[in-house]
Parts: structure tokens; sequence; C-alpha cells
């Protein structure tokens, strides 16, 4: 009973410290106190001032690497490989001689084909002597027309076996130089596919891949709807200007030009394939390579620009927020193109406005604010 007792006078305490604490809100309410709100008063915001100036339009794009040539060297005659003259992943220039393959079979073939020519040869001069033997007879009526008839056809086909006597040892000798494997280009070696001892096979044996490093290409895509501007350009004779980044933008690899497009847009992904050229004297671009892309397009010299997190889009379009007299003003724009973070305002505003950066979520037109400072903004070079 006693502990019902204390818990009773515990809970009536509580309920008088209770009323009178609502009792004396009451008051302060009576006597004016205006209620607490967080969206009362001004509401402060981060600005930025419009500019006046030049903006480089520009693409962004993922590419690859893709050489400008590409060579798979395979043998063009079969045998054992006696020497190979590379060493993997190095550099070769063009005609750089790259294997040898074992000549003996060959040279002998050309040795054969040579005896077959010189023998060809030989009767054809004895039919010619002949021929002209038959002819001075003829002209005394010692023989009859139809033997220097005959003569003369036989030379038309010792003629005619001298010329395929002549093309086996041309092949002979092709054969024979095809032993020895050349480099078709410059560029950088792979890794060798057999080594010495092994049996090549004609046309079907590869024996090491080679690509041109310098110059060196980048392949990537654009939108459709951008095909226009670029091919205007060229058109027009300008330079395109292509910057390549690292695949996670953190640093600028090579610079270069627009090179070519492709023929026709793709239909799957609605973008046209184009190609960039690159010098690419340090090597700092490596075949198949994926790296960021960005192409110059132009460049527009009385761009009203301010930063695109400034610009705000609604159900009637794009607006931003303009500071007129301490109040944000809601006014609406129509945006151009979008660089480094910068959007272009084609119509609704001025240079030198200042634009509302931070703290729009909680504004509305005609809303009173507290400036908290400018934010300094500047397309990075």
């Amino acid at each position: 009973m006693r502990s019902l007792r204390r818990i009773g006078l515990v809970v009536a305490v509580l309920a008088a410290g209770g009323l009178a604490w609502w009792a004396a809100g009451e008051d302060e309410s009576a006597a004016g106190a205006p209620p607490f709100s967080p969206w009362a008063g001004a509401v402060p915001v981060r600005t930025v001032q419009s500019e006046a100036g030049v903006l480089e339009v520009s693409l962004q794009a993922v590419g690859d690497v893709t050489p400008l040539a590409a060579v798979t060297v395979n043998a063009r005659v079969g045998g054992p490989l006696q020497r190979l003259l590379f060493v993997d992943g190095g550099t070769v220039e063009a005609g750089a001689a790259l294997a040898e393959i074992d000549s003996a079979p060959y040279r002998a073939r050309l040795a054969q084909a040579q005896g077959e020519h010189s023998q060809v040869m030989a009767r054809l001069r004895h039919a010619e002597r002949e021929l002209t033997r038959s002819k001075a007879l003829l002209r005394e009526d010692a023989i009859e027309r139809q033997v220097v008839e005959a003569a003369e056809s036989n030379i038309a086909e010792l003629r005619a076996a001298v010329s395929t006597a002549e093309a086996r040892v041309a092949d002979a000798r092709l054969q024979l130089d095809w032993t020895r494997i050349t480099a078709p280009i410059a560029g950088r070696l792979g890794l060798r596919g057999l080594d010495a001892g092994n049996l090549v096979v004609a046309g079907s044996t590869e024996l090491v891949t080679i690509v041109q490093m310098k110059p060196i290409g980048v392949t990537f895509g654009v939108p459709g709807h951008e095909l226009n501007a670029v091919r205007a350009a060229m058109r027009d004779g300008r330079t395109l200007a292509v910057d390549v980044y690292a695949r996670d933008g953190s640093s600028l690899l090579a610079r270069g030009v627009l090179a070519t497009l492709d023929n026709r847009i793709d239909p799957r992904t609605g973008t046209v394939r184009l190609r960039a050229e690159f010098a690419n004297e340090d090597e700092a671009l490596f075949p198949n390579q994926f790296v960021n892309v960005r192409l110059r397009v132009g460049v527009d010299r009385e761009a009203v620009t301010i930063p695109a997190d400034a610009v705000q889009y609604g159900a009637r379009g794009a607006y931003v927020y303009v500071i007129e007299d301490n109040r944000a003003r809601l006014r609406p724009v129509e945006t151009g193109r979008v660089a480094d973070g910068l959007v272009a305002i084609v119509d609704g505003l001025a240079a030198d406005e200042m634009v509302v950066l931070e703290g729009v979520d909680r504004l509305r037109d005609g809303r009173e604010v507290s400036l908290q400072g400018e934010v300094a903004v500047s397309a990075p070079k």
C-alpha cells in the first residue's frame, strides 16, 4: 500500500508541473511571441555572377586507341624455320629482316628453272638459224615453201616456251626471296608465334604481329545530332583539335586532330564513329587502350555563361534565381551548350547579373535572401 501511495504522489507532482509549463507557454503566446519556424526569415544563399565571354564548345566521348596499321606476319613459303631475327616487343623498321626459312629446296628449284630456260633458249637459237638457211634455199627454189612455214611455226612455239621458262625462273626466284621474311611496316612487334626449328606452313603460321605506333589513331563515337556541327567544321577546312585523357580523367595523355569520320550512323546506338590521329612520339597511347576523348567543335565568343548547377528545371522549362534588392526572383531562361561545367544562356539572362548557386532548395519567387558570399567559378583550362 505504501508503494502505491508513493507512485500516486509522483504522478500528481509531474502532472502539476506539466500543467504549469503549458500555462506558461500560453502566457507567452498571448504576449505576442512569434512561434519558431525553420522556414521563416531570410534564406542564406551563395551566388555567382553571370559572365560574358568565350565558351569553348566540345564533345565528350569514350574511345579506344586503334593503330593506323596492324599486320600479322605469316610465311609465304613453307619449310623449317632456321632463324628468328627480332626481339619480342621491340621496334622494327619497314623492310627489316624478321626470320629465315631453310632456302636450300628453293635454291634448287631456281637452278632447275634456270636450266630449263637455258635449254629452251638453245633450241630457239638453233631453230632461228635453221629458218635463216631455209629462207636462203627457198629463194633458190631448192626447197618447198612448206618447209619454211614449218620452221617459222616451230620458232613461234619455242618463243612461247621461252616465255614460260622465264616465268618459272621468276617464280622460283620469288619463292627463294620469300624464305627471308621482312617487316611490311614499321612499328612495334608483339610476341613471337613460334621458335626456330619448327616447321612453317605457308600462309597459316603466324610468326609475329606488328602495330604502327607513330602516328596512332583513336576511334570514338558522337551522337548523331552532333554530326552536323562536326561536318560543317570539316567542310570549312577547320582543324578540329582532340584531347585524350586517361580512363579515369586524371591526366592529359595526348593532343591530336580529327582525321575522318564513318560514312553512316550506327542505328543501334545512334552514334557515328570518328577517328583522330596523334603523333604519339612518347608512345603514351597504346593499342586497344580505353581513353576519354574531348573533341573541340568550335568557340562561342559572345556567350553569357553561368555554372550548370545554377540552372533549375521545372514543368515550364529551365529557370534560375536572380538576386534583386535582396530578394530571389525566378527567371525563365533558354540554355545552350554546356562545356567544362558552364552552360551558355541563350535568352533570359544578361552579363553581370547575380545568380543563386547554393541554397536554391528553400527559395521561391520573391523570397528574401541573406547573401553568404559569391562563389568564384572559372572554366578549367
